[in-house]
C-alpha cells in the first residue's frame, strides 16, 4: 500500500508499519510470480473481506489473494496469481472489487485502476482507470465507490468518489493523507475518514469535511449504531453516535495491518505476520482465525 516509491503504506498506520516492498515497486512485489515452487505466502495484507456466498475468509496482499474456508485456518492461494491487490473490497456474493498493480506475466499497466471480480477473485476485470490510478484504499456501497491512492502521471495523492459503480469519477479534497474509509451504512453520502492525525467525516460525499473526537486508526462501519476504529497502537474503540461519543474494546493485538467487520458484531484483524484474528461478540474477545 505504498504510494510510489517512497509514500504511506496505506493500512498500515504508523512508521513502524510501513515495510519496504508494499506497492508500486512492480518488480519486487511479484518477483516469486515465476517460482511457483517458492511460495511467499501473504506478505504485507491490504485488505480483508468475507464471501457472503459461503463465509470464506479472503486476504488480499502485497504477494496476491488468499483464502481460508469457513471451516479452515489454513491460507491458501486464490489460483495461481501474484497481483499485489491493494485496495480490496467484497461487495456481495463472489463479487470483488480492488486494484493495485498486476502480476508480471500480464501485459497490463503498473497501475490497474479499478478491478472487479465476479468469481470469488480467480479472475479480474478492469472497471476504470487502467493506468492511471492505484487505489489503496477502497470501500463501495451500491453505486458509491469511493478510493484513495495515487495518480499515475503525478503520483499525486488524491481521494476520487464514484456514484455509477465506478465508470465516472470525481475528485475530492481530503484534509490529510488517509490510511481508512468507512461508508454509513444506507447512508453512503456520509464516510468517515481517518489520517494519522485524527478522524474526520463527511456527509456529502467528501465534498466538505469536520474533523471529530477520536484517535486515528483503520475504521470500519457496518451499521448505523456501530462505527469502529481499531488504532494505530491495536486499541479497539466502538461509537454508537457516528463518533460523537466512544467506548473501550479488547485490543485484538498490536500495530494491524488491516482492519474489516463483516456485521455488527464480527470482526476481523490482520497483524503483521499475516495472521487473522476475529471477534464475533463485537470486540469483547478475539480469537484466531486463519494463519499463513
Amino acid at each position: 500500500m505504498r504510494f510510489g516509491q517512497g509514500l504511506l503504506c496505506l493500512g498500515l498506520a504508523a512508521a513502524a508499519l510501513t515495510g519496504a516492498g508494499c506497492g508500486s515497486n512492480a518488480d519486487d512485489n511479484r518477483s516469486a510470480a515465476g517460482q511457483a515452487a517458492v511460495d511467499p505466502g501473504p506478505v504485507h495484507v491490504h485488505g480483508l473481506g468475507v464471501n457472503p456466498r459461503d463465509g470464506a475468509l479472503f486476504v488480499a496482499s502485497h504477494t496476491g489473494l488468499f483464502r481460508a474456508a469457513r471451516d479452515e485456518q489454513r491460507l491458501r492461494r486464490v489460483g495461481d496469481r501474484f497481483q499485489d491487490t491493494m485496495g480490496f473490497t467484497v461487495v456481495g456474493p463472489d463479487r470483488f472489487l480492488g486494484s493495485g498493480h498486476p502480476d508480471l506475466r500480464d501485459d497490463l499497466p503498473a497501475f490497474l485502476g479499478l478491478i472487479r471480480s465476479g468469481d470469488a477473485g480467480r479472475s479480474w476485470n478492469s472497471v476504470s482507470l487502467s493506468g492511471e490510478a492505484d487505489f489503496h484504499v477502497l470501500e463501495a456501497e451500491g453505486k458509491r465507490i469511493y478510493g484513495f491512492g495515487s495518480d499515475w502521471e503525478t503520483r499525486d495523492e488524491q481521494l476520487l468518489a464514484s456514484r455509477d459503480g465506478g465508470r465516472r469519477w470525481q475528485e475530492r479534497a481530503v484534509p490529510e493523507s488517509l490510511i481508512g474509509l468507512a461508508i454509513r451504512p444506507g447512508q453512503a453520502r456520509t464516510i468517515l475518514a481517518s489520517g494519522q492525525r485524527g478522524l474526520h467525516l463527511s456527509q456529502d460525499t467528501g465534498t466538505s469535511w469536520r474533523t471529530i473526537d477520536g484517535s486515528a486508526g483503520l475504521p470500519a462501519w457496518p451499521s448505523p449504531a456501530a462505527l469502529y476504529v481499531m488504532g494505530l497502537d491495536g486499541a479497539l474503540r466502538v461509537s454508537a453516535d457516528a463518533g460523537r461519543s466512544w467506548r473501550e474494546l479488547a485490543a485484538a493485538g498490536d500495530q494491524p495491518a488491516a482492519f474489516e467487520a463483516a456485521g455488527p458484531a464480527e470482526l476481523y484483524a490482520a497483524m503483521h505476520d499475516a495472521t487473522i484474528k476475529y471477534s464475533t461478540d463485537g470486540g469483547r474477545t478475539w480469537r484466531v482465525r486463519a494463519r499463513p
